[in-house]
């Protein structure tokens, strides 16, 4: 082997490894060259399947991913599978819109840094080496669930949901002792940590017992419901919160689907309740 060679090999085991997934292809191939002219050694994948088989037989020292992909999965999966495969790595996501760069950055334990494209590869290089300098995060070596989160954190969820109520001044004029007040949320919980673990599609129509009865209590209490609907606007708050709270070990890689999860029936119950308290039944047919 000749000396060039030689030294060829030894630069690209110093270079820093960079995997760069994103499912536009000229994009992919731009980043390509201008990163190995700043002498990365670039590996591509088009999309989540091929990033996810890429981290599990590879190491690198870098992940840049678009954060919106094609199919299954986004740019938060591939961070996800590369937090559990390389905790020390550097992530960085892309997006084309910078409106979501400031909604991000209160998630940023997940990726180290946002980026919005377009970017100059002068800066995107300095972003990558000022990461690669700075000494690793210490990252928590797993990841959790929301329902499982959800069900661990139910007394906190309610505590803050009751701590909210009570700073309602409509609501708080409603005098109830705090497990009056509070005794429907525990059920609803479950059912809502039942539902995640057993996904059934948006809309789809489920019975809540504990809907069901907590209207019919609310009614002989003496609320309205509008007070309902703000309890309700009030739970999913708390329980974003706990979600807020608990970032660090949430699993992002079903994030989104848990949250759209949790909307669709934290809305069903709403409406079950509505229709007991209106004198229904409030039974739905599964």
């Amino acid at each position: 082997m000749g000396l060039s060679n030689q030294l060829e090999l030894v630069v690209n085991k110093m270079a820093p490894r960079i995997l760069v997934v994103d499912d536009d292809e000229v994009m992919r191939g731009t980043l390509k060259e201008l990163l190995e002219m700043h002498r990365f050694v670039v590996t591509l994948a088009g999309s989540v399947p091929e990033a996810l088989h890429l981290i599990d037989i590879e190491p690198f020292d870098v992940l840049l991913s678009d954060l919106h992909l094609p199919g299954a999965g986004d740019g938060f999966t591939v961070i996800s599978a590369m937090r559990h495969k390389n905790p020390t790595a550097v992530t960085l996501l892309f997006t084309s819109f910078p409106a979501l760069k400031e909604a991000m950055d209160a998630i940023l334990l997940q990726a180290d840094e946002i980026l919005v494209k377009p970017m100059p590869i002068d800066e995107m290089v300095s972003v990558i080496h000022g990461r690669l300098d700075r000494p690793a995060t210490k990252r928590p070596s797993y990841t959790e669930r929301v329902a499982t989160i959800l069900e661990r954190e139910a007394v906190s969820t309610v505590t803050e949901w009751l701590r909210r109520v009570n700073e309602d001044t409509e609501l708080a004029f409603i005098k109830l002792t705090d497990e009056q007040r509070t005794g429907h949320l525990p059920k609803l919980i479950r059912e809502l940590v039942h539902r995640l673990r057993n996904p059934r599609n948006l809309g789809t129509k489920q019975a809540s017992e504990g809907a069901v009865l907590h209207g019919q209590i609310r009614h002989t209490q003496g609320y309205s419901i509008p007070m309902m609907v703000e309890e309700s606007r009030i739970l999913q708050v708390s329980i974003f919160n706990t979600l807020q709270e608990n970032l660090n070990v949430v699993d992002f890689s079903l994030l989104l689907a848990d949250v759209m999860t949790i909307a669709d029936e934290v809305d069903s119950q709403l409406k079950q309740t509505i229709m007991a308290f209106s004198g229904s039944t409030g039974k739905i047919a599964a």
